[in-house]
């Protein structure tokens, strides 16, 4: 019987993590596109379209925090059978995305020179990353409602269609970005904002499909009657879920983003090293994130339906698998490091730089796998979201942010040796994290009657 119900859990675990970690390899994909097409056309392309899409990054914080709302009160409300319940959590949802997605793109629209100032103060830079915002600033417009839909198809057994979709969306976005970068079929060379109307081209598709699939049978889609009626009781718990997490995103993303802001100040060499390992390091983050996205849907699923015990059970394997594919990232990234440096276009100071980094982010990646796995993925499902801001006040902005911006502006430190400060606060706190996931107050049924 354990057997059984061991080759169950993970059957359920690859069945949601492969699709979720093709979708997020799929995604990060694009900024590998990104760099490689305009780092092979100059280098200050690469960097300003780097700095320029933290735009989005920090964009993507408050998005976070409507759809792991959906996510966590989803999966819970899924696994109760409740789609009433299911159908009003998409229309809060798309309300507050679509609120979001509009500020994102008025401030990219109208203000794109005084965002890029913000993280660098080399013209250049400036200059090529606002003429990308203007243009990409309308796909910011379609990047919440989309993630609403995909994230809902997730939570309710559909994992592969959101894989699918986003497949189709990346290939566009690539294959657009060649033709626009370089001027292929007698169009004109556009070269950054090729990539910015590819990036667009790309939004547009992926939000008319996700759309159409939601409307088949079975999937769960918004009622519009639905869409601006007020559900105290649903409103109350999508509140308490989300704004400890948007608190978390706050200090997390502006913390990130300032890391980018960090390597822009130390020079050319420093932005377009860090472009490089940013990308490296979130398409290896995609496989634990996959897990803490997969494994939280799980919990959720099993707290919702009130086997508490069974949602226990769940969390202490895939805290062991997190340990695991920590590890396994840690050595992947040991050993892709010298072909990476091998094929990467950049100038001595920028490759020894990146060297250095790849070498930090190895460590990091242990940290970041068991971090997103707990934090992300077991505390979320069963309402736990308070803790994640509170780790990443202290260990975040209360030590790596300090110590890299003293390196920075202070003390004059090797580049490295900055950018090991900003990686300090994911190693450091995994002790915390498991003291706090001992205490199991993340086993919670969070579903009630919501027509109270």
């Amino acid at each position: 019987m354990k057997k059984k119900a061991t080759n169950e859990f993970y059957e359920k675990l690859m069945k949601l993590m492969i699709p979720i970690v093709l979708q997020n390899l799929l995604i990060a994909s694009v900024a590998v596109a990104d760099a490689i097409m305009l780092g092979s056309v100059e280098q200050n392309s690469m960097s300003a379209v780097s700095l320029a899409t933290q735009i989005q990054f920090i964009q993507n914080m408050f998005l976070a925090a409507v759809t792991s709302g959906v996510s966590i009160l989803g999966a819970q409300y899924w696994g109760k059978g409740d789609k009433e319940t299911m159908n009003d959590i998409f229309c809060l949802a798309l309300r507050l995305a679509g609120t979001v997605s509009i500020l994102t793109f008025v401030a990219c629209s109208f203000f794109p020179e005084v965002l890029m100032q913000i993280f660098t103060n080399e013209d250049v830079l400036v200059q090529a990353g606002a003429s990308y915002l203007r243009i990409a600033g309308w796909s910011y417009l379609l990047t919440g409602l989309t993630q609403c839909y995909l994230t809902m198809m997730k939570v309710s057994e559909h994992a592969s269609q959101t894989a699918r979709i986003s497949g189709m969306a990346v290939i566009l976005n690539i294959v657009m970005n060649a033709v626009l970068i370089y001027g292929w079929f007698g169009l004109p060379a556009m070269g950054v904002q090729g990539a910015a109307m590819a990036t667009l081209i790309a939004r547009i598709a992926e939000f008319i499909c996700s759309v159409a699939v939601s409307g088949r049978k079975n999937f769960v889609h918004p009622d519009f009657r639905h869409l601006f009626r007020r559900n105290k009781v649903l409103d109350h718990d999508f509140a308490k879920c989300s704004m400890p997490i948007l608190g978390a995103c706050l200090f997390w993303g502006i913390g990130f983003t300032s890391y980018s802001a960090f390597m822009g100040h130390l020079g050319t060499d420093a932005a377009a090293a860090n472009s490089v390992a940013a990308v490296v390091r979130d398409l290896i983050c995609c496989f634990s994130g996959g897990i803490a996205s997969a494994g939280g849907i799980m919990v959720g699923n099993e707290l919702g339906a009130g086997n508490l015990e069974r949602g226990k059970s769940y969390g202490d394997r895939l805290v062991k698998i997190a340990f695991g594919c920590g590890t396994a990232a840690s050595l992947l990234m040991l050993a892709v490091t010298p072909v990476l440096l091998h094929f990467v276009k950049l100038t001595d100071g920028a490759k020894q730089n990146l060297t250095g980094m790849l070498i930090v982010i190895a460590v990091y990646l242990i940290g970041r796998a068991v971090n997103d796995v707990t934090i992300n993925g077991i505390f979320a499902a069963g309402g736990d979201t308070l803790f994640d801001m509170y780790s990443l006040a202290v260990c975040m902005w209360c030590l790596a942010i300090p110590l890299a911006a003293a390196g920075t502006f202070l003390f004059h430190w090797p580049v490295v040796v900055v950018y090991a400060c900003t990686c300090l606060d994911e190693v450091g706190k995994i002790p915390w994290v498991m003291y706090h996931y001992k205490k199991y107050r993340w086993v919670k049924d969070l579903t009630r009657n919501t027509s109270e």
